[in-house]
């Protein structure tokens, strides 16, 4: 393909493992069995699936393999710009209470842990990066959260906008995600999904395909 040719989005994938309250954690197996899944259901044109990792559910723990992550997905760049497309970061997490699913729009750069995280860190009103200022600062992601909103609900999954993350480690991910994405002008998407007992293991693994999709239409 020659640079006149369209550009590709790689979309690179994170969830999370079990944590307190959360035995099973859905978005660990809808990240570990989504390759081989739109293996069988065939990629959106112009779609590269990267990284597909599970995290530890932990704030400062996981940082290491989160920036390590980020950081694989920017390099080499800037050799070869002008065939690179878009590289997006989907995050999923669980929010055991909901009964749809979220496409959060924004983190606060605020951690206070409802309970002890995977690794036994509950810190309460702390800055995620102190260098940016309060915990009431915001970073929003630049993907068009109602547009993806409404692409989604025509296909007709349970889905809504939200502009709260929690505090807990869905949002300390989020905002370290957002600030890196911004620093290096790829994007960030996090997306909260309910317990398999809410909304089935099959209907979310087609959410995740779907939402590929709507993605890939994007541009």
């Amino acid at each position: 393909m020659g640079s006149e040719g369209p550009s590709v989005i790689t979309v690179h994938i994170t969830g999370f493992k079990k944590f307190h309250g959360v035995s099973e954690n859905p978005t660990e197996k809808i990240v570990r069995n989504l390759k081989e899944f739109m293996e069988k259901k065939g990629l959106p044109n112009g779609l590269v699936l990267g990284n597909c990792k599970v995290l530890e559910t932990a704030g400062q723990g996981t940082l290491g393999p989160l920036y390590k992550l980020l950081e694989s997905s920017v390099t080499g760049q800037d050799h070869e710009s002008s065939n690179v497309g878009q590289v997006i970061w989907i995050h999923f997490g669980v929010n055991s209470g909901a009964t749809k699913f979220a496409i959060e729009n924004q983190a606060f750069n605020e951690a206070t842990f409802r309970c002890p995280d995977e690794l036994g860190w509950k810190p309460q009103r702390l800055p995620i990066v102190p260098s940016d200022g309060s915990i009431s600062r915001t970073r929003e992601t630049s993907l068009p959260v109602n547009e993806i909103v409404d692409g989604l609900a025509k296909l007709g999954y349970d889905v809504m906008p939200s502009d709260d993350a929690g505090r807990f480690v869905c949002n300390y991910v989020y905002y370290h995600s957002l600030r890196f994405t911004e620093q290096h002008r790829i994007k960030s998407l996090f997306v909260h999904v309910p317990l398999f007992l809410t909304i089935d293991e099959e209907t979310q693994m087609q959410f995740a395909a779907s939402l590929l999709e709507i993605l890939a239409s994007l541009h």
